[in-house]
This record gives C-alpha cells, structure tokens and sequence, in this order.
C-alpha cells in the first residue's frame, strides 16, 4: 500500500493513534515505509536516539530517506559520525541549509546572532529549512522521546503535525536513556563520540556545552537562556479545522 491517499488526513491518523501505541518501533517503521513509501524520511541530528533508529530502519528496509538540518554550526565529531553512518548503511543523507549562509546571516543580523536571539538564529537556521524540506514528504520520523522535555511529553507514536502539516511518526517516543544506550550496545551501533565527554544532548557548537554533575542531560543546550527547544517539535495549534483540504491530503498519494 505504497503511498495510501488519506483523504482526511489527522482524522484517520486518529484512528491509528491507539493501535499504534502497543506497536513496537520495527511495527512502526515498517507501517510508516509500507504506507508513504518514498514521501516518508527520517529526520536525524545523530544523537544516540537518532543513531538507534537509524540502524532499526536499516533492518527493517535498505532504502529508506534519511535527512538532517545542516545548520553549517555542527561540531566537527557530528561531521565526522555522519560520514561514518553513509558508509556503514549504504545510505546518502539528504543535507538542508538554511537559505542564508553563516556569513550573508551575520550581515543582515549581526554577529553572533545565537548569542543574543537563539530562537531567531534557531528559525533561520532549523526551523525554515525543516519546513522547506517537509513539503516534500506526506510524514517524517523523528527519534524523540517523551521524558526528554516537557513539550515532548504529551507526543505519540503516530500523531498529525499541525504546525508542518504532515504526519509525524516517533517510533522510539516511549523509551527510556537506558533503552537506548542498551540497543546502541547490544547493536553495535556508531555513535558521537562527544556523549563520552558528557554531552548527553548534541546540538550547535555556539549552544552546546559539556553537562555538569548532577545536571539536567539538556542543560548543556543554550545555556543561560530559558530555552530547551530549538523549535522543531514545539507544537502549534492548528490555523483551521483539523480536517485537511483536498489539496493537502493529495500529498498523501503524490
């Protein structure tokens, strides 16, 4: 059922929610890859729960999309993983940038703009590319976790995306650290090696800092700023009903 059309696209998401809940993450992906097909990708900053369900995927099928936003701040270990991963799985991660690069950014907005307005800097360089990428796609997979922060903690396995306007799909939503790091192990799986330097949580060089003992494991993000979120799984009510157009839902079997 490659590329199924939902003509009512969060109302029959709806119906799969529940089910989908006592679904294991392999179910999951396999449901995701059988019902989209190519318009279904996941979406990965390579962190251990990004590397997880990048290396389920794998088993489940060998040419499933794989993208990241390449905010052109990455750490040098995160460039480095991700070629490591294409190598490993055979696979070509589709890259996103932003459409201003870092210097065309620090002319219209100053310099440092992470230092100063991190959800501006956030939205230039994650959030407009992401949205650009998602209309592409009829769903996207995403390797995060309910008790990961608070905005996450009401997430689903399966759920509508009002703010993008697709399906989201978090096969690993209900897992634990330890569960991660136990398949990471088990598995064999690559991994950046900055987790062993007490970064639990990977982002931007400008934003990201070593966590302290004791810490929470994503204290080390903007740090000084009461911000958690870069904005990609931030939840927005819909602008209308629920019920998608004709033309949305077309999406679904383009």
């Amino acid at each position: 059922m490659k590329d199924r059309v939902f003509q009512n696209g969060a109302a029959q998401i709806a119906e799969v929610q529940a089910a989908a809940e006592d679904w294991t993450p392999q179910r999951v992906l396999n449901w995701a890859f059988d019902t989209f097909g190519s318009r279904v990708a996941i979406s990965s900053a390579f962190g251990a729960e990004g590397m997880v369900l990048i290396d389920m995927a794998s088993r489940v099928r060998s040419n499933f999309r794989l993208f990241t936003i390449d905010t052109e701040f990455l750490f040098p270990e995160t460039y480095a993983l991700m070629d490591r991963l294409e190598q490993k799985y055979g696979i070509e991660i589709e890259k996103v940038y932003s459409v201003l690069s870092p210097e065309e950014q620090e002319r219209t907005h100053g310099s440092a703009l992470w230092s100063r307005d991190p959800d501006l800097c956030c939205g230039l360089r994650k959030v407009e590319p992401l949205r650009r990428k998602l209309g592409e796609l009829s769903a996207w997979i995403t390797s995060i976790r309910r008790d990961q922060t608070t905005v996450r903690s009401s997430a689903r396995r399966v759920e509508w995306d009002a703010k993008f306007g697709l399906v989201k799909i978090n096969p690993i939503v209900d897992w634990t650290s330890k569960q991660v790091w136990r398949y990471v192990h088990d598995h064999d799986v690559p991994y950046n090696e900055l987790h062993d330097r007490d970064y639990p949580s990977i982002g931007c060089t400008h934003c990201t800092r070593a966590v302290r003992p004791g810490e929470d494991p994503r204290a080390g993000r903007w740090s000084g700023f009461a911000k958690t979120e870069c904005g990609l799984h931030v939840i927005e009510p819909a602008a209308s009903s629920p019920a998608v157009s004709a033309s949305k839902a077309a999406k679904f079997g383009s």
